[in-house]
């Protein structure tokens, strides 16, 4: 092993499988796993947040952002079916649901070197005796 900083003075992310089904944890610098974490929760609330207002737009059809959007169509000329709009507006508003979801779980991956391996903790605590 060589004694290898970054110019943060902290040592290099390292890759470690923890998983027994091949998932990885990244350890990584502390300034670091904190940035992660707060962006990775702030763009989970957000797609959840646009996500239902989406699928609420697709229900109602009194909505603010259904009528925002018909009138966004309607000056460029485009006048879509109440189905298709409503299918659409679903669709993209589960699919930023799920990305936001997915950013969150991959923002779950890292960790700081302090802060230890949840899984190998929870076998240690089995044998309590």
């Amino acid at each position: 092993m060589t004694d290898e900083t970054h110019e943060t003075g902290e040592p290099p992310a390292e890759k470690t499988d923890t998983s027994p089904t091949g998932g990885h944890d990244v350890v990584v610098p502390l300034r670091l796993y904190k940035t992660v974490v707060v962006f990775s929760t702030l763009i989970a609330v957000v797609s959840v947040v646009v996500g239902f207002s989406l699928l609420d737009a697709a229900t109602l059809r009194v909505s603010v952002v259904r009528s925002l959007v018909v009138v966004v169509f309607s000056s460029v000329g485009i006048a879509p079916g109440e189905g298709v709009l409503s299918a659409a507006l679903a669709a993209l508003g589960l699919s930023i649901i799920a990305i936001g979801a997915g950013i969150y779980t991959l923002g779950t991956r890292f960790r700081t070197a302090g802060m230890g391996n949840a899984e190998a903790d929870a076998d240690d605590s089995d044998n309590n005796g």
